[in-house]
């Protein structure tokens, strides 16, 4: 295991160094990105449905290692424990959140 956060839901999410490698090897940009991924997991701005079971978590980093992006990070909840699928960055947010938003960070002005 890489590493792991405690979701919203209270959730322990586990990285495991195979999805690492299958997330890096994707999505070669990623390489770096570790941190930010189990950020998004743990602060995320929002939780969308990902309609089979999955979470997807997404946050917006003003700074990345390619540009302003948002993190996507896809992870599964099963009882008490709980584990990362996959993760990529985007700037087309759209797609994912027509799938339903869960829960959305309360924005103070």
């Amino acid at each position: 295991m890489i590493g792991s956060v405690i979701s919203k839901n209270g959730i322990k999410i586990r990285l495991t160094a195979e999805r690492w490698t299958h997330i890096a090897e994707a999505h070669d940009y990623m390489a770096g990105n570790l941190d930010l991924v189990l950020e998004t997991i743990e602060s995320p701005d929002m939780i969308i449905d990902g309609g089979e079971g999955e979470l997807i978590a997404i946050r917006y980093y003003p700074n990345t290692s390619i540009s302003k992006k948002d993190m996507v990070v896809i992870y599964k909840e099963q009882g008490s424990d709980g584990f990362v699928i996959t993760s990529f960055m985007t700037s087309r947010k759209e797609k994912i959140l027509k799938k339903g938003v869960i829960w959305k960070r309360h924005q103070t002005s």
